[in-house]
């Protein structure tokens, strides 16, 4: 199993238009930035993709230009379904699972596109392309949001990028031991914003939950670039030999 962070950043993404804040500033002059959050799963042969961002198109050319075999959306926030029409015209478009009131209100912003449509329930793992799957239900108010659990029946894989630290206890759960966990950090630790956990918040969580090693994501440009444990786009984890 090899994963890909295909974006670390917010909803406006790193550099911010038209902010000239020291990270912004050290994003254009180093030639980096953080697209929209979104995770590349391969397995097997196959490719599945955690949230389809604004900067989907973007973000295949950058990795390869891979088809994409299943999408998992996590909820109906712009950031992390609205890229799923860059689709359109360039592949078969793919199967998406979701829990089924995301599934219906993301779907119906895609009516216009043939797909099947797999609603599936929170804490009821599934199968994709060899890969045991489940969505946990996290805490992302006012909208209804799922974390993932993954395994290839060696390795587990949990994600969660729009969340606040009161997560479930039966989330906690299917998180605890985790090999590899991403999980939201939006600010730095000064900083509190009432939907999202900030970076002491997420490291925190990673700990509680016993994590192998986690990373960072879905931060926005307050969140220096230096600070341990947060995730660069780009960057590639590898566990065995699918």
């Amino acid at each position: 199993m090899k994963l890909t962070l295909l974006g670390t950043g917010d909803a406006p993404g790193t550099p911010v238009i038209g902010c000239s804040c020291p990270q912004c500033e050290y994003a254009r002059t180093n030639h980096v930035q953080r697209l929209r959050t979104s995770l590349l799963v391969q397995h097997q042969g196959a490719h599945i993709l955690i949230d389809t961002s604004p900067d989907l198109r973007q973000q295949l050319l950058l990795n390869g230009s891979p088809k994409i075999d299943a999408v998992i959306w996590t909820h109906g926030h712009y950031d992390h379904f609205m890229g799923f029409g860059d689709f359109y015209r360039v592949q078969k478009m793919p199967d998406v699972y979701a829990a089924p009131e995301v599934l219906a209100y993301c779907g119906n912003i895609f009516k216009f596109l043939p797909f099947r449509r797999c609603p599936v329930e929170p804490y009821h793992s599934f199968d994709i392309s060899g890969l045991s799957v489940t969505l946990v239900e996290v805490n992302h108010p006012p909208a209804y949001t799922c974390g993932v659990v993954i395994s290839d029946g060696e390795t587990r894989i949990g994600y969660t990028a729009d969340t606040r630290a009161d997560i479930p206890a039966a989330s906690l759960q299917a998180f605890t031991g985790v090999d590899l966990l991403f999980i939201d950090a939006l600010v730095p630790p000064q900083f509190n914003i009432p939907k999202h956990m900030n970076y002491r918040e997420a490291c925190e969580v990673a700990g509680r939950i016993g994590a192998s090693e986690f990373r960072c994501v879905h931060m926005s440009h307050h969140v220096a670039w230096d600070l341990p444990n947060t995730g660069k786009d780009g960057e590639t984890f590898c566990f065995g030999t699918g």
